[in-house]
């Protein structure tokens, strides 16, 4: 059974029938990624280093939908990436919930400015609207709501 929901169409039958529905052109929904780049404030690379685990923690803990939430620094320790993976929209909506406060922590204390936000799925018109609000006029939101294909394997797969 396919239903759609928000202009995504999600597969609601057998994963066999995969191939016939990619045949028949149908549109299958995949996981919700956001990627975020932030500028560090000047000489706050370590003060970043030691606030990342007790966050990841604090979000492992209160959101047990989340798959995948990960921090990356550059080479230069001059700018920080968050790659998320959430299972759908509204898992990521709740994530926008439950981490403002320690985001607006981050953005007194390690962050200067957000640089550039990706967008992987079709988010709903909350997650625009603060997302619009957090980048600001100045960044671009890159918005790649149709899935193509592919898959998501997780530790006990």
């Amino acid at each position: 059974m396919i239903a759609e929901r928000q202009g995504i169409i999600e597969l609601r039958r057998p994963a066999e029938r995969l191939d016939e529905d990619i045949e028949e052109g149908v549109a299958v929904s995949g996981p919700f990624i956001f990627i975020a780049t932030n500028r560090l404030r000047d000489g706050r690379f370590d003060a970043e280093q030691q606030r990342v685990p007790a966050l990841s923690g604090f979000i492992e803990a209160h959101e047990p939908r989340l798959i995948a939430f990960n921090e990356y620094a550059n080479e230069e320790r001059s700018e920080v990436t968050v790659v998320q993976v959430h299972p759908d929209a509204a898992s990521f909506e709740f994530h926008l919930g439950v981490v403002g406060d320690r985001a607006r922590e981050a953005y007194a204390q390690t962050l200067e400015a957000t640089t550039s936000i990706g967008v992987f799925g079709t988010p709903s018109e909350t997650i625009l609207q603060m997302l619009r609000k957090q980048a600001g006029s100045a960044i671009h939101l890159n918005i790649y709501p149709h899935h193509l294909g592919g898959f998501t394997r997780t530790q006990g797969s």
